[in-house]
């Protein structure tokens, strides 16, 4: 999956660089976003195959961010991945109905992430 396009939207600073680093080292496109707002002026400019979404932002929160993303016609086929501290029994489900395509929960494992990244990238590519 190298050379793919990442958006990770994360309030986080030390986890959105961790998830920076780890994606291009693996040979991702990254770009970042700190809240909502950030992350819907980025998509104007930039179309990431992935979308990688805290569900825990300040102000619009990312299950809300997801929704407004999937009803857009221009950002509705991207694929997000809720990436949360959310692990209760549930959460996942919800963030599902929400109309993320899969969920990554925080702690995530370092040395796995970029390969999850492109387990769910090929996931879409053979459907």
């Amino acid at each position: 999956m190298i050379n793919e396009s990442v958006l990770v939207v994360e309030d986080n600073p030390t986890n959105l660089k961790l998830i920076q680093v780890i994606l291009t080292r693996a040979g991702y496109y990254v770009q970042t976003a700190a809240d909502a707002d950030e992350a819907l002026s980025v998509l104007k400019t930039f179309r990431p195959s992935i979308i990688l979404m805290d569900l825990q932002l300040p102000g619009m929160d990312g299950l809300e961010l997801t929704k407004l993303l999937k009803k857009n016609p221009v950002t509705k086929d991207v694929l997000i991945i809720a990436l949360t501290a959310y692990a209760m029994k549930g959460d996942e489900e919800k963030a599902l109905k929400s109309g993320c395509d899969g969920y990554i929960t925080k702690p995530f494992d370092t040395r796995s992430l970029a390969k999850t990244v492109s387990s769910f990238l090929e996931k879409v590519k053979k459907d």
